[in-house]
């Protein structure tokens, strides 16, 4: 009896599958013959439909993170909220650093400027996907990219544009930059100008950023706020239950932050999910602390019981709600460009987005085995064009560069092949737009944990580093260290080309002094030659 229920069980199983499996196959047999797998080159490459939206989806969960990561982040540049969003006493006036202190008139114009970044985000992402998937039919996605971000916002701008370069100036740079790739992937100098920097600190730039990333990750106004400004020795350790909203400095219950250890889960959660190669763990660390952090009353609350979280608590109830960008998009300005500052920034940024680009495109055709005997691969081209174009629409959307995602390896693994993918996966962003209540409600503490991860991610390049060679070591590690300690990616770039190049002085030298003396012995022989065929024709004349 038991037996026969299983078996009855089993082939009633079976007998489900079985016209799922034949409809799939009708479909992808249909997709395949039509022009859009025509076009998309299923059967060349092959793959199928079914197989391609699994690959889309499977790209789509490892990197939504960054439509609340990088709206975050770029929100603590302050956009175009200033002094005049100030809310003022009566018959007073705003107070410079009113932009620094909790002030909820300020605060009302940065929640504007976190959904417009959010909006932003989602936009640049499923543009720059679709046209990745279309224009070079290649399984990427595409978003603005971790490094760039935090670049923008805290060494460009600053925190509440307390930086040299205006929110609309850096935007203009932004568009300069991205025209700039346009141009040099066109002409083919892309690959030439990667190969200028050391190979030593092309490695330790993503490493370097991968650190500065994490210590943004580890702070409190962005983060899980285990660590904090101190007077004596400039950073320590705090997760404190209280804290200077001036200042940052804890006053009180070092180590008592609820909501640092809840993060603190999130990041183990994250980091099994990686061990175990689940796909979309950053996704489930960051959904269980916001789902915690939702619940009101709670010492974790992301909605206290104040004016201002009431205010979020209204806007979250909204659940599903088309937010339209109000205060980033097309603001950009060129006034103040003939500073030194915009011309390092645009330097800096144009070489992050080469090394960045040329590296991951080639690392993910490598995984999905579209690189020929010669090193190209079908749609390179196009993939370059894709990229450049996309920074320029997310300048245009006031967001920071877009990058191709190094997570499209999710995609690939799952048997993406084409476009089709990267279609999917602009297609997920498109849905996401209409949930913008909830993804603007994502607490700091629930970021922070993808941030440190995404470090941990990034810091796995230094093993391709010639540690036992100095001349290579020392400038890669000028490099990793300078950036998160200066909080500046270009200090770091700098400070590690120019030591690379004093290290490289000697060597220059030495061969200058072997060149000249070389030229010495043959000059010497010249004249030598010369005064013995003058002395033999002297001789001659004499006999």
């Amino acid at each position: 009896m038991g037996g026969g229920g299983d078996g009855g069980g089993s082939s009633g199983v079976g007998g489900f599958r079985n016209p799922l499996r034949n409809i799939e196959r009708v479909l992808n047999e249909a997709i395949a013959r039509s022009f859009v797998g025509k076009y998309f080159k299923l059967e060349a490459r092959n793959s199928c439909f079914t197989k391609e939206l699994r690959a889309g989806l499977a790209t789509f969960l490892t990197m939504a993170y960054i439509i609340t990561v990088n709206a975050n982040i770029l929100a603590d540049s302050g956009g175009t909220c200033s002094m005049a969003d100030c809310s003022v006493p009566v018959n007073g006036t705003a107070a410079p650093d009113c932009m620094f202190k909790p002030n909820p008139g300020y605060q009302n114009c940065l929640a504007t400027t976190k959904s417009d970044l959010m909006v932003g985000t989602i936009l640049s992402a499923m543009i720059g996907s679709f046209a990745m998937g279309v224009l070079a039919n290649l399984p990427l996605g595409l978003a603005p990219g971790m490094g760039p971000n935090a670049y923008l916002a805290y060494n460009l701008v600053g925190f509440h544009g307390s930086g040299p370069i205006p929110y609309r100036t850096a935007l203009a740079v932004l568009l300069v930059e991205g025209c700039a790739f346009i141009a040099v992937s066109a002409l083919g100098l892309r690959s030439k100008l990667a190969k200028l920097i050391p190979k030593s600190v092309r490695f330790a730039c993503a490493a370097g950023i991968g650190l500065f990333i994490a210590f943004v990750g580890l702070q409190v106004n962005q983060g899980l706020g285990l660590v904090g400004p101190d007077p004596a020795t400039l950073v320590t350790l705090t997760a404190c239950n209280r804290t200077n909203p001036e200042t940052g400095e804890c006053i009180g219950g070092k180590m008592q932050s609820p909501t640092f250890w809840l993060g603190s889960i999130g990041f183990v959660i994250m980091a099994y999910g990686l061990m175990k190669e689940l796909k979309g763990s950053m996704i489930y660390g960051i959904v269980f602390v916001t789902l915690v952090s939702w619940f009101r009353g709670t010492a974790v609350t992301y909605f206290p019981l104040s004016p201002l979280g009431d205010e979020k608590f209204n806007y979250f109830k909204k659940v599903v709600d088309f937010h339209q960008i109000q205060t980033t998009a097309g603001v950009l300005s060129f006034n103040g460009f003939n500073r030194t500052p915009v011309w390092v920034a645009l330097a800096t940024l144009f070489y992050i987005d080469v090394l960045a680009t040329t590296g991951t495109l080639y690392t993910l055709a490598e995984i999905g085995g579209f690189v020929n005997e010669r090193g190209n691969f079908e749609g390179e081209y196009m993939a370059y064009i894709v990229d450049g174009g996309s920074t320029v629409v997310a300048a245009l959307l006031g967001v920071s560069p877009v990058a191709t995602y190094v997570e499209s390896s999710a995609g690939i693994r799952e048997g993406g092949r084409t476009g089709l993918t990267a279609v999917v996966v602009s297609f997920c962003f498109m849905m996401s737009l209409f949930f913008t209540p909830l993804l603007s409600s994502v607490p700091p503490w629930a970021i922070g944990p993808s941030l440190v991860m995404v470090g941990v991610m990034m810091m796995k390049v230094v093993k391709e580093i010639e540690w036992g060679n100095v001349k290579e070591s020392a400038p890669a590690f000028m490099t990793m260290i300078l950036m998160p300690l200066t909080y500046s990616i270009a200090n770091g770039i700098v400070g590690g080309i120019g030591l690379y190049v004093a290290l490289s002085l000697y060597d220059q030298v030495v061969r200058v002094m072997e060149w000249l003396g070389k030229m010495k012995r043959v000059v010497a022989k010249e004249q030598n030659q010369v005064s013995a065929s003058a002395a033999n024709a002297e001789l001659v004349s004499v006999v």
